[in-house]
């Protein structure tokens, strides 16, 4: 961290009117369902099913057992297909399970639901880790392995914040199915024997401020806090910071903190309650290239393509497809990407041609960094491949939040270049 640091963070137009007062659209699966062999940390899936298998919704397809055991459920019943690579929200072509769906929707529990209140603290953290449970803000991190070794936790940090642009899903969730999701939270509670729950929202979503804080009025040890309309405020670090005046070194966890995102504490409490592993998400889906922006519920594996459709097409024949949100999503080339467990966003946006200047030397990159870093600097040594610059300027330790991109006055694509060098430090480790 550079030792002169501006704000680290910056308010940014968030354009949540577009979708936050909408009803939920519901989306069922098309013909086909494609699943991905995906977990953040490995892709080595061993497949449970073969091709021509009948299927109902909550069948395990797969596991992966690569020093983090994460299962993978099916969305729809019918036939499976085989497996498929097709583009990924990672950017990769990736293995996919393909099921043909018979319409149906015939449930197969995958595991029997669990009373929080009854079961034990490591039950709980052994149901998470079969549940198949991750982060659903957007890493897709296993849930469980926050808990396993957790000790003097002092807060438990639910993040129902959005600071990206666009993204409503977790502000449409607390007005509609918050009952829920306090299940989830008051079991991560006793998984983490956290002192207190603290629950973040943005100041400036006055409603479910109010809502939210009716309904744990009368619940010891859970508050809500309101935060800055500030990006990226949503950042675990950035949030420890905000609420506990601490910074930690690798995890939270070294400063006495858990962070989970709502939509995860949702996704648990759906399968302690219903015996459910992720099979649906509840996401995004917004910005000026698509007609009718929206937040739906569908089944995972359901292509963006068919998401668009139901939202009535696009705007522009020149558009910019994003997998999450405009700031840390993903640019992808068409829209045959499918709808991923931890996905919360898709942002389309009618494609403006850039044209970008020599760098102004103002600054203001390394001004709203909120990680501290000169993201100028590590762009300029990765252009000369100056490896031991890269890493003195501690490259690998962005988060890749777009915020020097966004600031910058010569448009110039300074986080795309930050991540080439993370990669070129990445690639001269092996």
């Amino acid at each position: 961290m550079s030792l002169f640091t501006g704000s680290m963070h910056l308010h940014v137009p968030g354009y949540k009117e577009l979708s936050d007062d909408k009803e939920l659209l519901e989306v069922a699966a098309g013909s086909q369902v494609f699943i991905p062999l995906y977990a953040n940390h490995s892709l080595k899936f061993d497949v449970l099913v073969k091709e021509g298998d009948q299927v109902k919704v909550g069948t395990k397809l797969a596991e992966c057992n690569d020093r983090m055991y994460m299962p993978i459920y099916a969305s729809v019943s019918g036939t499976v297909k085989g497996v498929q690579k097709r583009m990924h929200m990672s950017l990769k072509p990736l293995d996919h399970i393909v099921i043909e769906s018979d319409g149906k929707m015939e449930q197969a529990p995958a595991f029997q639901p669990l009373d929080y209140q009854q079961a034990s603290r490591e039950e709980l953290i052994a149901f998470m880790k079969e549940a198949g449970i991750v982060g659903k803000g957007g890493a897709g991190f296993p849930t469980y392995v926050k808990y396993e070794k957790a000790k003097e936790v002092k807060k438990l940090i639910i993040d129902a914040i959005e600071c990206e642009p666009y993204i409503t899903a977790d502000h449409v969730m607390m007005a509609t199915r918050f009952d829920d999701i306090l299940v989830g939270i008051l079991a991560m509670r006793k998984m983490a024997q956290a002192e207190e729950v603290v629950i973040a929202i943005k100041k400036t979503h006055t409603d479910t401020l109010e809502l939210v804080s009716k309904a744990v009025a009368n619940i010891g040890g859970v508050r809500v806090e309101a935060v800055p309309d500030v990006y990226p405020i949503g950042w675990e670090r950035a949030l420890v910071r905000h609420i506990m005046k601490k910074e930690y070194d690798k995890l939270p966890i070294e400063v006495g903190a858990i962070v989970n995102n709502l939509n995860t504490c949702y996704a648990f409490a759906k399968a302690l309650l219903r015996g459910q592993g992720i099979i649906t998400s509840i996401l995004t889906l917004s910005g000026d290239g698509v007609k009718n922006p929206v937040n739906v519920h569908c089944p995972i594996g359901v292509p963006a393509s068919e998401l668009i459709a139901a939202c009535g097409g696009y705007t522009s024949d020149e558009v910019k497809l994003i997998a999450g949100g405009p700031m840390m999503g993903k640019t992808i080339v068409n829209d045959q990407f499918v709808v991923e467990r931890q996905m919360n966003a898709i942002t389309v946006l009618v494609n403006h041609t850039v044209k970008p200047v020599a760098c102004q030397r103002c600054g203001m990159c390394s001004d709203v960094c909120p990680v501290g870093l000169q993201p100028v600097r590590i762009a300029q040594a990765e252009k000369t491949k100056d490896k031991a610059m890269m890493e003195k300027l501690c490259a690998s330790d962005c988060i890749e939040c777009g915020l020097c991109t966004y600031v910058c006055p010569s448009k110039l694509e300074v986080t795309e270049n930050v991540r080439k060098a993370k990669r070129h430090m990445a690639m001269a480790k092996k």
